[in-house]
């Protein structure tokens, strides 16, 4: 594993990009990683475009910058795919997962990658139907660890537990951990 892996994250305002940034960085500290995980604020609105991103190393991390060259892409909205170029900087090696019903061969063409590995997961879909709101974050998350090996699933679902038992009914909790579980298990990719 490289020194630093970089994630960026792009979503709208209220899809939970800022937070799914936030839980993968503490998922990777329980791991005893060194971790950043930020938002990029402008004059964002509910539902305007988005970034936040994310860094994990085994040593002190001292940059403190957006992230430019991301080993990994992660799209909370495929709308974006339509206006903004969410590859900049991905390298050939690097990891595309988007939020979308489309297979990662439709989204190859439709961004016209040759290389890349493309991982898709309708997140959405599984967020509507297990916790009756479309909020993709915590299902992106899963997937993202199918997609990159990063971290134990188990990691991330214990780090949910810690941050959210508090704060949500067991019945929102759960379903968090059932549409990570879920989205892990539907992620596909090439």
């Amino acid at each position: 594993m490289k020194d630093v892996i970089e994630i960026r994250w792009h979503g709208r305002g209220g899809q939970g990009a800022k937070t799914a940034a936030l839980l993968l960085a503490e998922s990777a500290l329980e791991e005893g990683k060194y971790i950043q995980g930020f938002p990029e604020y402008g004059p964002e609105r509910m539902g305007a475009p988005m970034r936040s991103f994310t860094r994990i190393s085994e040593s002190p991390i001292t940059l403190h910058s957006n992230v430019r060259n991301p080993d990994a892409v992660v799209v909370l909205d495929s709308s974006l795919l339509d206006t903004i170029d969410v590859v900049d900087g991905l390298p050939e090696e690097g990891v595309l997962l988007i939020n979308t019903s489309q297979s990662p061969q439709e989204i190859r063409q439709k961004l016209n990658l040759k290389k890349r590995k493309v991982f898709t997961v309708d997140a959405s879909s599984i967020s509507l139907g297990i916790l009756g709101r479309n909020l993709p974050n915590t299902p992106m998350l899963g997937a993202l660890i199918k997609a990159t090996d990063l971290l134990g699933i188990d990691t991330i679902i214990s780090a949910i537990k810690h941050k959210f038992e508090k704060k949500f009914s067991s019945r929102i909790l759960e379903g968090n951990i059932q549409a990570i579980r879920r989205a892990y298990e539907e992620a596909k990719g090439e």
